[in-house]
């Protein structure tokens, strides 16, 4: 596999590049710019050259072949009657949220967050209850005491748990997630824990499923994965919602029905197959060479751009910038960048409050790429001084 080519992807009716108009790097959307392991590519031709892409459901080998990805990379057990299917995993929370919540009820979130968990809480006229995230010397960490007050109101229904933590790539420790298991279990709050980045770890931290960390938060928990993010196959939209529950999962299942939501698309089960059976040494290779790249970018603002704090991540392709020290914040922050160094970042702002003055970069793309990109946003930072 050769991470440095710049494989073209503008007409090929991507989001991340159709929206990046010329001479604009586009260093959101947290999809990578590597194709797929030649494994995914191969099953997708051989999909392809059928010719017949009819209505399609699940196969043993389907769920076989996700029971033994979690078995190998986090050893832990996952019972079939679990898995349940869903587009995508905001499709996925938006169903559980119709089951688990009525309006006027509350939902918990720790911003900075994953700004799609804000509109899927208005979506069902709940509250958003920030547990906000505490910044402390370059890192964040959980603020428990008032994940307790905010869990402890009788109108707290549902926690969304993003693990590991998109934007700011905390890996959160066993032992910070049994303590979210207590609070919730003890408050009766619902966890629906959001676990795409959970294969993107870096060397020296270990990704815990919240299932794995308290014996008895699995009736109340729904576990949400998905190869997309993993193995860069977010279009073929098949993701994995894990619900152990089999009273909330048999209502979710009837919401996919309602909805016409409960077949894949022709290409996702194949994808899925390919992905965990045959991909995983891909993976292997793709964490060096993102190691590789969050090095250079860590190496390079601390030499060249000091200005601009990167937040180290422990997981995923994602860097949070701190660009506090440049006087701007919120969409000025996001346009500046833009129009003087021609790079689109997702805007910090859209994270939550305490995101106004951070921006977020995506990291994977080839070397070459990334290099271009660092170096505008010097020049750019020179002109702030």
């Amino acid at each position: 596999m050769n991470w440095n080519d710049c494989i073209e992807r503008t007409h090929t009716h991507s989001v991340k590049w159709s929206a990046a108009p010329d001479e604009i790097i586009p260093m959101c959307i947290a999809d990578m710019d590597f194709q797929v392991a030649p494994e995914i590519l191969e099953a997708m031709k051989k999909k392809a050259e059928h010719g017949i892409y009819g209505y399609t459901t699940f196969c043993d080998r389907y769920y076989r072949s996700i029971i033994g990805w979690w078995k190998r990379r986090f050893d832990m057990d996952i019972d079939k009657e679990w898995i349940s299917f869903s587009p995508g995993i905001i499709p996925g929370i938006n169903l559980l949220l119709q089951l688990l919540t009525k309006p006027g009820d509350h939902v918990i979130v720790q911003e900075p967050v994953y700004y799609p968990f804000y509109s899927t809480i208005d979506n069902h006229q709940c509250n958003i209850v920030q547990n906000s995230l505490i910044y402390k010397n370059g890192t964040y960490e959980m603020d428990f005491s008032d994940l307790e007050k905010k869990a402890s109101d009788p109108k707290a229904k549902v926690m969304i748990l993003c693990s590991p933590h998109n934007p700011v790539g905390r890996v959160w420790t066993e032992d910070e997630l049994s303590r979210v298991a207590e609070i919730c279990l003890k408050h009766d709050v619902w966890i629906i824990s959001d676990e795409m980045h959970g294969d993107l770890v870096y060397k020296g931290n270990r990704h815990y499923p919240l299932f794995s960390v308290h014996p008895e938060i699995k009736n109340r928990a729904i576990l949400c994965a998905a190869p997309s993010k993993t193995f860069n196959v977010a279009g073929l939209q098949t993701s994995i919602i894990m619900i152990p529950n089999k009273e909330l999962r048999e209502k979710y299942q009837q919401k996919l029905f309602q909805y016409g939501l409960m077949r894949p698309n022709a290409f996702g089960v194949e994808g899925t197959i390919a992905a965990y059976e045959s991909s995983e040494y891909w993976l292997e290779e793709l964490l060096v060479y993102l190691e590789d790249n969050l090095q250079y970018v860590l190496d390079y603002f601390q030499t060249h751009i000091p200005e601009i704090i990167p937040i180290q991540p422990e997981a995923t392709h994602l860097i949070w910038l701190d660009c506090s020290k440049l006087g701007m914040s919120g969409e000025q922050l996001f346009q500046y960048f833009l129009k003087e160094a021609k790079i689109k970042f997702d805007e910090g702002y859209k994270f939550g409050d305490s995101g106004q003055a951070f921006l977020r970069m995506n990291i994977a793309c080839p070397r070459e790429r990334l290099e271009i990109a660092v170096k505008r946003i010097q020049g750019c930072v020179i002109k702030v001084k």
